[in-house]
């Protein structure tokens, strides 16, 4: 794909309008041409997806909601969805450099953050490297340390393999991109980050200013008792722990429930909390 690092024009001009009230662009930064989407007016609030994920499958259920309120911004990060790929392994700190320049390339100077999953460690991290940037952040079923998530987690990404990847998420990236060898790559990059993955420090969470609510389910892929201790180390956070599995509360695609009406409920206490 090349090097974009250095190749930046004013929003607009990479900007169409695909369906309904939204504007989607892409943005050269870092080597990437990375996708972004806009919906809805006031506030900016920016939505990182999990893993294997794009902004539709993780958010899907709850964007259209947020909308109604805020300048919601969703991002795909490296190799997802419509954002390309660069011959570099994937870190939770270069996908914070990469949202950083797009919010940039954007000119928005601060801003709410939701991160689910793998996207919450990214809004983790720009909470700490990033602190100016950031208005609020919700963190949704994320952890910190290794020790925090569900037992087995990570004996089980020893030996997974692309058919392990829930059928949803791979689905949604070939309809995006009909690409079998570039949805190997996103999967192994992404396992490949986890399993290299090393906990913050105490130290490193509890630098964290920003006002924070911490979201898990009872029944998540990270220990309820981890999202409290987090909770605790974060100087200004709130703790919620809710009813269901890994992103089940916001409508995610591979743990969504027919007629629930958990996302909407998990939207407006999000709401409360960013309105505060």
């Amino acid at each position: 794909m090349g090097n974009y690092a250095n190749s930046k024009s004013k929003p607009m001009s990479a900007m169409s309008k695909p369906k309904e009230d939204c504007i989607s662009g892409y943005a050269s930064v870092n080597g990437l041409k990375m996708y972004y989407e806009i919906h809805g007016h006031g506030k900016p609030l920016v939505l990182i997806h999990g893993g294997g994920s794009t902004v539709q499958t993780t958010f899907g259920k709850i964007l259209p909601l947020l909308a109604q309120h805020y300048k919601v911004i969703g991002v795909e990060l490296q190799a997802h969805g419509h954002t390309s790929d660069r011959s570099t392994d994937e870190s939770f700190q270069q996908d914070a450099a990469d949202v950083v320049a797009l919010l940039e390339y954007l000119e928005i100077r601060k801003t709410h953050f939701i991160g689910f999953s793998n996207g919450g460690h990214t809004a983790m991290q720009i909470g700490i490297s990033y602190p100016a940037l950031v208005d609020k952040l919700v963190l949704i079923s994320s952890f910190y340390q290794r020790d925090g998530t569900a037992p087995g987690f990570f004996d089980g990404l020893q030996t997974a393999t692309l058919e392990n990847m829930p059928a949803p998420l791979k689905t949604a990236y070939l309809q995006l991109n009909n690409d079998q060898k570039g949805l190997q790559t996103m999967f192994n990059k992404d396992r490949d980050r986890m399993l290299r993955f090393k906990d913050w420090t105490d130290e490193e969470i509890h630098s964290i200013q920003a006002p924070t609510l911490v979201i898990a389910g009872d029944h998540d892929v990270v220990t309820p008792e981890h999202a409290a201790k987090m909770s605790r180390l974060i100087s200004n956070a709130t703790l919620m722990i809710l009813p269901g599995t890994h992103g089940s509360f916001i409508g995610e695609a591979c743990t969504a429930e027919e007629g629930s009406k958990m996302p909407e409920m998990t939207v407006r206490i999000i709401e409360e909390f960013l309105n505060k």
